[in-house]
């Protein structure tokens, strides 16, 4: 009797995965990165790894693009935070993200800041 193979088994060979959030077809590979998880399209990902690539964590939970690092060298990454465990990681850009959608997703914090605005003015009693 064949045995069946696990979907998480990294002998199966595949070139493709569905997103978590928006349902696209997504390829494995891309310039920019060797362990690809996350969508070009919506950023999304699914909480696969412990160490880069393992695909050992066992979570599998979908994964929130929360945030934009740049490193040193200047090349960005994206942070996830995991819906289910609250796990953050950061996942390097693949060529063909989308450039739009990492605009927005770097913008966010000036479009939701964490304080107001308005005391910004100087009427506020602030330091400023």
């Amino acid at each position: 009797m064949p045995r069946h193979q696990d979907s998480r088994s990294p002998r199966r060979e595949r070139d493709s995965f569905t997103c978590i959030r928006c349902r696209r077809e997504v390829p494995l590979s891309s310039y920019g990165t060797k362990h690809r998880n996350h969508c070009p399209a919506c950023l999304w990902s699914r909480h696969l790894d412990i160490e880069p690539g393992d695909r050992q964590s066992p979570c599998r939970a979908p994964m929130e693009p929360i945030g934009i690092e740049v490193r040193p060298d200047g090349e960005w990454a994206i942070i996830h935070r995991c819906t289910a465990c609250n796990t953050l990681r950061a996942n390097r850009l693949a060529g063909d993200d989308h450039e739009l959608a990492l605009l927005a997703l770097a913008l966010r914090p000036l479009s939701r800041p964490a304080f107001p605005l308005d005391l910004l003015g100087g009427g506020g009693g602030g330091a400023w």
